[in-house]
Parts: structure tokens; C-alpha cells; sequence
């Protein structure tokens, strides 16, 4: 339903139901590989800094991030130029300008770490989910896989939704073999309210009832993700916002740890307490008269209609993509994400897209 093409006119038509697509003007420019613009990197950066942080310019190479070819504007621009073909499916692997634009070089030396560090600055990780359907139930509860999208495929996290939850939970784990919530590969979950509309996402520390005196133990909340319910039914894109913790003056998350359920990222952002919270939206697409559908400039990376298909932004900067994610085939999307997200967060974020529950169409 999201419909893929360059036509920016700004013109209001009879407004079908929503077809969010990829947008194809400016997919013969190697921009597919940035979002982010190599001058502004300072004020990219200070869009997420915690409150009252004056320490705004330390980058992230200082930490140990991972490296991608060329880091920087640099690394981004690895690929070639890509035309959108819209042609259903996978691409034939014989013709290489045909296949969408693969993530940079990237080094995954410790999985665990990776999936939680932040994107170095300057460069997006271009990932892949995949829907595995097939078996007794998957039906019902699918597993969900996540690849970097580059020749090696390397795997960086599975998820799937746990059967006897009163609401929607998914465990996210690295390992793909193991889903379980008291395996040691668990590294995180995301769980919606009774309606399906808000979701929170976790790491894999311990409930507050069970924390250690300094409380280091506890599990942190990465992020939330609200879905605005929408009260003319299946007429309009989705609206979503999602909320994220800061970043200190290392470009470091600021923990959030809160100590009940009334102190949370949602609790936090229904209050009006953004101390130390970015509040991100997903970047509304523009209806297009030719087309009559609206439509969104994935730059190559989406080639199928979808009300899932979504782009992430901060108020500030909305040519800035905090994390992009749509459909390239029945069961296979493209999910890339850069600084500030992490894996685990976008990941959590494309999930809560899939809830079955979602009231808000």
C-alpha cells in the first residue's frame, strides 16, 4: 500500500487508502547510502544529546564501534548507484545493478555488544528481516530474523512472539536456535499494552523485584513506540512515535532503569518528562496525484507497498533518517537503522509493526 516513487507534489487528492511506497527519483544518486549529510554530523549528534549536556562534540570512534569501510561520509557512499526496478521479489543474483544496495563493510566482533552499540556516527547498517512462517504454529507466531544486508548475511538477532502472553511479547535473542526467555542468548523483549497500541522495549537485565543493591542489574528500557489509533478505520498511513533514551557527551545511551511501571519511558513521555528522552516520529509520506497513493523516498531500499513501510525522523532534522523499514517481498524487508539507534532497538521497533493487535491501521 505505501507506494515507492519521486513525486514530491504537495497536491491533496481524493485520498485512497494509504500506499506507502518507495520513492525512485533520486535512486540513480549514490544518496541511498546517506542519510545522513556529512556537514551537519555536529548537528546531527547534539539532536540527541541528554538534557543540559554540554559535551557535544566527542565522537564516537573514541568507543569501540563497529568499522565499516571508510567510516564516515565516506563509508556510506561504498555502493554504486542503484536504479529501483519495482520488480516483485529478489533480484537475480547474476545481475548485481539490479540487487538493492548492500550495507557497508561492517565488523561484528562480540554479537552481544554490537546489537546494543549505538551506529557509529556517519555510517547506516542496512539490515534484512526476514518472516519465517513455516511449521506447526508459525503461522500464528512466526519467528522474525535479522541479517546484515551484505554479502556475508551475517545473522545479528531472531525474534518471535511468546504464545502465552496475555499481551503482545516478543523475545529477542542472539542466538536463532534459542528463544527462550532464561536462555543465555535472551537479550531483550518488546511488550505492547492490552490494546496493542504501545509497545516497551527491554534489554535482558532483571525485574526492579529483583534487583542488586545498586540497582546495575535491572533491566534498562531502550525504547517505546506509540501507534496513534486511527478513528476512520484503514484510511490513512499509520502515525507512530517513538521514544528513545539520550546520549551522554561519549555519544553513550543514558541508562533508564525505572524503578515501577509508573516510571517509564511511556509514563515519562504521557507526563511531559523528557529530561533525558528523545521523542522521534515517523516522517509523513505525500500524497501523489499520479500515483493516488502517498508515498515515502526509501532510495532504492523498498520495492513493495506496505502500511508497514515506515521512516523514523527527529522534529529537527527530518531529512535525517533515524531508521527506515519496509517490504521487498512477501516475507523478506530491508530494515536499516544509524546513530543513535541500535540494533535491538530497530529491531523492536519493525516488530511492534507486525502485531496482528494493532488497532490503529
Amino acid at each position: 500500500m505505501f507506494q515507492v516513487s519521486g513525486d514530491k507534489k504537495e497536491r491533496k487528492g481524493k485520498k485512497k487508502a494509504p500506499a506507502l511506497t518507495n520513492s525512485e527519483a533520486e535512486d540513480d544518486s549514490d544518496s541511498s547510502t546517506k542519510p545522513i549529510k556529512p556537514d551537519t554530523k555536529k548537528d546531527t549528534a547534539s539532536m540527541f544529546q541528554a538534557g543540559g549536556d554540554s559535551h557535544k562534540e566527542k565522537k564516537t570512534k573514541k568507543k569501540a564501534l563497529p568499522k565499516a569501510a571508510g567510516e564516515g561520509s565516506e563509508g556510506e557512499a561504498s555502493e554504486s548507484p542503484q536504479k529501483n526496478s519495482n520488480k516483485k521479489g529478489k533480484g537475480k543474483k547474476s545481475k548485481k545493478k539490479e540487487e538493492r544496495p548492500p550495507s557497508p563493510i561492517i565488523e561484528v566482533d562480540n554479537l552481544e555488544d554490537f546489537v546494543l552499540r549505538p551506529a557509529p556516527q556517519g555510517v547506516t547498517i542496512k539490515c534484512r528481516v526476514t518472516r519465517d512462517k513455516k511449521g506447526m504454529d508459525r503461522g500464528l507466531y512466526p519467528t522474525y530474523y535479522l541479517h546484515l544486508d551484505n554479502e556475508k548475511k551475517v545473522f545479528l538477532l531472531a525474534g518471535r512472539k511468546r504464545k502465552k502472553s496475555k499481551t503482545s511479547n516478543y523475545l529477542i535473542s542472539i542466538d536463532p536456535t534459542d528463544l527462550s526467555r532464561g536462555g543465555e542468548n535472551f537479550i531483550g523483549k518488546l511488550r505492547s499494552n492490552l490494546m496493542g497500541t504501545k509497545f516497551t522495549v527491554f534489554d535482558n537485565g532483571v525485574n526492579p523485584d529483583r534487583a542488586n543493591a545498586d540497582w546495575s542489574n535491572v533491566r534498562q528500557e531502550l525504547s517505546a513506540v506509540v501507534y496513534e489509533t486511527n478513528v476512520l478505520g484503514f484510511k490513512g498511513p499509520r502515525k507512530m512515535t517513538v521514544i528513545i533514551p539520550g546520549m551522554n557527551s561519549d555519544n553513550e545511551r543514558v541508562p533508564i532503569r525505572p524503578r515501577n511501571d509508573n516510571d517509564g519511558l511511556l509514563t515519562r513521555w504521557q507526563n511531559k518528562n523528557m529530561d533525558n528522552l528523545i521523542e522521534l516520529h515517523n516522517k509523513a509520506p505525500v500524497w501523489n496525484d499520479e500515483t493516488q497513493s502517498y508515498v515515502l523516498n526509501f532510495h532504492g531500499r523498498v520495492t513493495h507497498a506496505s502500511v508497514k513501510n515506515f521512516q523514523i525522523v527527529h522534529g529537527n532534522d527530518p531529512d535525517y533518517i533515524v531508521m527506515q523499514f519496509g517490504r521487498v517481498a512477501d516475507d523478506a524487508f530491508t530494515m536499516d537503522y544509524n546513530y543513535p539507534m541500535c540494533a535491538v532497538q530497530a529491531f523492536a521497533i519493525a516488530l511492534s509493526s507486525f502485531d496482528g493487535k494493532l488497532a490503529c491501521e
